[in-house]
């Protein structure tokens, strides 16, 4: 994530997209009223967000990508299990109506729920999100590779969702975590009213 005035940003996205390697790369784009890092800092890593299976490669199988204009009428529908991939606390801020809580404390417990409480022979369709898509791609190829036959994703994730779909029709409740100053986000993509508790680290609110 990188944050800075806007022209500099879009300087900087150009500059990216110059290389072939990064043409195609999609950004997700959100505002903050002041800067939302308190420093910059570089790491390199194998992966982004890690589930301790090696074998699992988003690259070479994935669940189908559902656009925000049609997630509503998936998770709608009754043969639909709406799963959560997201750590317990962030979906206690907001989630979608009816979606399961998977209680689980970091994305490397998923395996280990999905194993236990999703069934392919009679959870045939599947649909997960998170907040910016990149844990359910590495989600639904689990479920892939366990025998999933239908297993979907939300596209762009909650945040690409909240930025797409009007509020009149929103199935969103609460807000949604980021991982970044400004704790959370409304349903309008605006800041939301939590910190960070300098204790134990979880988003609280002023009442807490």
């Amino acid at each position: 994530t990188v944050a800075g005035p806007e022209r500099a940003m879009w300087r900087f996205m150009e500059r990216l997209r110059s290389d072939p390697r990064l043409s195609d790369m999609e950004f997700k784009l959100s505002w903050a009223s002041e800067a939302p890092f308190y420093r910059m800092k570089v790491r390199l890593k194998r992966e982004i967000v890690s589930m301790g299976i090696a074998d699992v490669d988003p690259v070479r199988e994935v669940g189908e990508y559902v656009p925000p204009e049609e997630w509503n009428e998936l998770i709608s529908r009754a043969d639909v299990r709406l799963v959560d991939a997201r750590n317990d606390y962030e979906h206690h801020l907001g989630t979608f109506r009816s979606a399961e809580d998977p209680e689980i404390r970091s994305f490397r417990e998923f395996p280990a729920w999905a194993d236990d409480h999703l069934d392919p022979a009679r959870d045939r369709h599947v649909a997960m999100f998170c907040t910016g898509g990149i844990r359910c791609e590495k989600a639904t190829a689990y479920l892939l590779s366990k025998g999933f036959e239908h297993v979907y994703h939300l596209q762009g994730g909650i945040l690409n969702y909240l930025e797409r779909v009007p509020a009149g029709d929103s199935l969103w409740a609460g807000d949604c975590f980021v991982f970044d100053n400004r704790v959370s986000v409304d349903g309008d993509l605006h800041e939301g009213d939590f910190e960070v508790c300098p204790a134990c680290r979880m988003p609280i609110t002023a009442e807490d």
